[in-house]
């Protein structure tokens, strides 16, 4: 009785089992997720053998001379670019076109060129599409030797199918685009960086009287800090106030500006310069309180540039201050 039992047992597991693997044999295989390039709201799924490039926003195989090129403009752009000549556009960029078809992608419409590009004394396989993603118009143009055989028209075509859009790219990611790291952002929010150049830090208002109903943007900010890395500066420390003084007038979107202050001092152990002024908002008329450091190195220098509200100063430059003593080069 306990053998039978026990074959009995036998059976059953090894029905199960059997079945389980015929429930993952079932299964769809899950679709791969989307790559984004660092920084980037846009990604595809590459075709095997293409990487995230470290150079610009897309993927690449470098054996293969073959490249996808990623960028995007306001969705605006998109009836623009859909209504232009393209064949006599594209013509004066080397590329012949060969075909152009509409497409419908999981992102929005689009349309799709195909043709070929002559550049560098090599012909090149050339896809060129645009998408209307929401808030996006997505360009991608891929590139790859006549001669290639490893990304054929439905490989392409295969990666193009799975554009996808994320709504917002992580802060950290962001700043990691940037040739200096902050490590204390004071409570201000990333609003934008320009890769490989400078950040801009925003405060949004948090008191009550600072209605919704406005008709100029930057009314929705009560402070904007500025921090870009620049190329070049003084060598010599006399003329780095005169260096102060022509930076700070090439501030834009103050106007009846009063120098309170104007100073050398050391930054993060270096030399710097500091200027503070009370002005007025140019959209506005508000009254504003403008601070600029500069910090110079060896082959240049970082502008740092504070506006606030003038009746919110004294916290705020605070917190500027905060994190200005918290970056440090890369």
């Amino acid at each position: 009785m306990f053998n039978s039992t026990r074959n009995d047992c036998i059976g059953v597991g090894a029905a199960v089992a059997v079945l389980f693997a015929l429930l993952i044999v079932a299964m769809p295989a899950r679709a791969a997720d989307p790559v984004y390039p660092t920084g980037s709201r846009v990604g595809l799924v590459p075709p095997s053998g293409m990487v995230p490039s470290k150079t610009f926003q897309g993927f690449e195989d470098r054996n293969d001379n073959a490249a996808i090129f990623i960028s995007a403009l306001p969705a605006a752009a998109y009836a623009d670019i859909e209504r232009s000549p393209s064949t006599d556009v594209l013509k004066k960029e080397g590329i012949t076109v060969e075909k152009r078809e509409s497409l419908q992608l999981g992102i929005g419409k689009a349309f799709l060129i195909v043709g070929k590009l002559d550049a560098d004394k090599t012909t090149y396989r050339k896809w060129l599409l645009v998408a209307a993603a929401d808030d996006l118009t997505v360009i991608v143009s891929v590139q790859v030797p006549e001669q290639d055989r490893t990304y054929p028209d439905q490989v392409v075509r295969a990666a193009l199918a799975t554009l996808s859009v994320r709504a917002t790219v992580p802060d950290a990611e962001r700043l990691s685009l940037l040739p200096f790291t902050v490590g204390d952002l004071s409570g201000f929010h990333v609003e934008n960086v320009l890769p490989g150049r400078a950040l801009v830090l925003v405060d949004a208002p948090n008191h009550p009287d600072q209605g919704a109903a406005k008709t100029e943007p930057d009314q929705n900010i009560d402070t904007r800090l500025l921090i870009a890395a620049v190329p070049g500066a003084p060598a010599e420390g006399e003329d780095r106030a005169h260096f102060a003084r022509m930076a700070f007038d090439g501030i834009g979107g103050i106007s009846n500006v009063r120098i309170t202050m104007s100073e050398p001092l050391r930054i993060g152990g270096q030399p710097g310069f500091q200027t503070l002024a009370q002005a007025k908002a140019a959209q506005t008329g508000g009254d504003v309180m403008v601070v600029q450091w500069l910090r110079f190195g060896s082959t240049g220098f970082l502008q740092m540039i504070g506006v606030s509200r003038a009746d919110i100063w004294t916290e705020v430059l605070s917190r500027m201050r905060t994190v200005r003593d918290s970056i440090e080069a890369k």
